[in-house]
């Protein structure tokens, strides 16, 4: 093949994708944007959400007689919580509303009907005093909904919880022992994780997951518009009659695909360091929780080995779904057609990061998955654990499975059924 005319294939598809602003502004913009607004607003507005339910004095429904103590327990306002998604927020209790009957269907349909948020069904004498006979207590609400289990679900089983607690002490304290003598092995949890480990975040496996999107979606415009919209244009026929082998238009167009995408895998990655940099902002002005902050991976950070590392296993993935859109934009008819045939390919991407928290369990075998390869050295470079080896390994499989798609559209270029049949 001739560079040159390579370089001019690619050159001609590229200023036909910079001539589209809303390609550039999601090429560029969104991912600058959005990252920060994901990986900084979505714990923002949960922390703020379980705040409110913390304050909150919801309604619970009783039906049959709690111990008085418990009815203290249950009313009685807490401390500001010092960890967690609420930190910060002051813990209020909950209202006590009596309720006729006792059967559970009608707790159940006074939670439904939203007359109450949960409901305590008491069905025998509550123990109220060290040895009496243990009982249980019936507790109704919606299990599926995060504001029943941050506000008045988590507050009963809380106050049952300490009300349980006390019983026991005083029973304990009867039989002449303390709570030290039910454990005497107390266990001491020390994080054994590196720095980068730590500060990368239990939810970092979300980072992959990201950039692989952002880098399709960098691809499918340069590659969708250089196949079936230049089909459905009328111009490809011009470009195959021109003095260019098809070899070179392929690869040209390869060439132009792959940086668009690997555009769109910069902009993504400086989102990242972004919003590194802006959770440390928030943090020093005492704007963010710590752990929220830790849990979403907000303070990123990557040092020269491991931005080279992010890069080559972005170039990897933006070769072999450059070379995956093209082989299959060229079969369709039309753009509209194409983005029928490339939707799907986003749950290539979902389906497998959603394994990328279980990374720690994977052999090196795993780098050698197309793609799924790539996902996992991105989260080793995230979290500093990557060995060269594995990226390498990853890095040839992919380049492997981008020729051989590169030879299929090269196939299909050399057809006039599929080049002519729109």
């Amino acid at each position: 093949m001739r560079p040159d005319f390579v370089w001019r294939v690619a050159a001609r598809d590229l200023l036909s994708t910079l001539r589209d602003t809303r390609t550039l502004l999601g090429t560029v913009l969104i991912p600058l944007v959005l990252i920060p607004v994901l990986m900084l607003g979505t714990p923002l507005l949960l922390g703020q959400f379980i705040g409110g339910q913390a304050q909150k004095r919801q309604q619970v429904g009783v039906m049959g007689t709690l111990p008085a103590e418990l009815r203290e327990r249950l009313g009685q306002d807490g401390q500001p919580e010092q960890t967690g998604a609420g930190a910060g927020a002051e813990h209020t209790g909950v209202e006590l509303v009596p309720l006729n009957g006792n059967s559970p269907e009608v707790a159940r349909q006074a939670v439904q009907s939203e007359q109450v948020d949960a409901v305590i069904r008491v069905t025998a004498p509550l123990p109220e005093r060290e040895g009496d006979a243990p009982a249980q207590v019936q507790v109704f609400a919606k299990l599926n909904s995060l504001a029943a289990q941050t506000g008045a679900l988590g507050k009963v089983e809380a106050a049952v919880t300490s009300y349980n607690h006390a019983l026991a002490a005083r029973r304990l304290a009867a039989a002449g022992l303390s709570e030290d003598d039910l454990s005497p092995v107390r266990l001491d949890r020390q994080d054994a994780s590196t720095v980068q480990e730590a500060s990368s975040g239990q939810l970092a496996f979300l980072i992959p997951l990201l950039m692989m999107n952002f880098i399709l979606s960098g691809a499918m415009a340069t590659a969708l518009d250089s196949t079936a919209g230049e089909k459905e244009r009328g111009t490809l026929e011009s470009l195959l009659v021109s003095p260019v082998r098809r070899s070179e238009v392929v690869a040209g167009k390869l060439l132009a695909t792959t940086l668009s995408a690997l555009v769109a895998a910069l902009f993504s990655v400086l989102g990242f360091l972004g919003t590194g940099l802006i959770a440390g902002l928030l943090l020093q002005r005492g704007g963010m929780q710590a752990d929220l902050s830790q849990a979403f991976g907000g303070q990123l950070a990557l040092g020269a080995g491991g931005f080279a590392s992010l890069l080559l296993s972005a170039v990897g993935a933006a070769l072999l779904l450059s070379a995956l859109l093209i082989a299959l934009s060229i079969y369709a008819r039309s753009y509209k057609e194409a983005q029928t045939y490339v939707t799907p390919l986003s749950l290539v991407i979902v389906l497998p990061a959603l394994f990328l928290q279980f990374s720690d369990g994977f052999s090196t075998a795993f780098y050698a998955i197309p793609l799924f390869g790539s996902m996992l050295s991105v989260m080793d470079s995230v979290t500093g654990t990557l060995k060269w080896p594995q990226l390498w390994l990853s890095l040839g499989a992919n380049l492997l499975t981008t020729l051989l798609l590169a030879a299929l559209a090269l196939r299909s270029f050399q057809r006039e059924e599929v080049i002519f049949r729109n």
